[in-house]
């Protein structure tokens, strides 16, 4: 994948599904249930338990043009391993050596970054949009606020993002979301109930965003 079909993916989806569990089997589940539910932006997180095997069977089911990435990426032994493990991207919580590594791996990447100095350094290490994380302590003001100076940066709010703060997120001016426990709740723990109606609820949300 590259950065311009990451920016292209994100903004026609507008949601970015960040799954997390200490259950492997039931991380796969989600992120197989996600897909199928018309969801199939999907973040592993690499926090979550035996995320590279869940990325290289999601990788496997879905196939070698599934939108799946690594998140929580911080090193690049993480980099190289999320590669290996057939993520077409990958997502890191701030700026760390990850993003060049990602990029001298040619994996475009969702850097973290909250300040302005933080904006600048990822887009000087060659992000392809920034994580704004962790959104929800500044809100929608945070990202107004970003915006004015940096008018043309992709951002990606994670972090305290729900259905109703997706909503005024999207409506700021945002690419898209990321969003974790409000889409996938416990199901990449092993209990998926509520997944499909959550799911519902923030693919009808970004459809209509879009």
């Amino acid at each position: 994948m590259q950065p311009h079909e990451l920016i292209t993916a994100l903004a026609a989806r507008r949601l970015v599904a960040i799954v997390r569990g200490e259950d492997p089997e039931a991380a796969l589940d989600t992120v197989l249930t996600l897909a199928r539910s018309g969801i199939d932006l999907i973040e592993v997180s690499l926090s979550g338990a035996d995320a590279l095997d869940v990325i290289s069977q999601s990788r496997k089911a879905l196939g070698p043009r599934a939108l799946l990435g690594a998140g929580t990426v911080l090193t690049a032994q993480d980099a190289a391993l999320a590669a290996e493990a057939g993520a077409a991207y990958v997502v890191t919580p701030a700026v760390t050596e990850a993003v060049d590594a990602s990029r001298d791996l040619g994996l475009p990447v969702l850097a973290g970054a909250l300040t302005p100095t933080e904006v600048v350094a990822a887009l000087r290490a060659g992000a392809a949009a920034v994580k704004l994380f962790p959104a929800g302590p500044g809100g929608v003001e945070l990202l107004r606020a970003l915006r004015a100076p940096f008018p043309d940066v992709p951002f990606v709010p994670v972090g305290g993002v729900d259905v109703a703060t997706a909503r005024d997120f999207l409506a700021a001016g945002a690419l898209a979301v990321g969003v974790g426990g409000p889409l996938v709740g416990r199901a990449a723990d092993g209990d998926p109930r509520g997944l499909a109606d959550r799911a519902s609820a923030f693919r009808a949300l970004a459809e209509g965003a879009s």
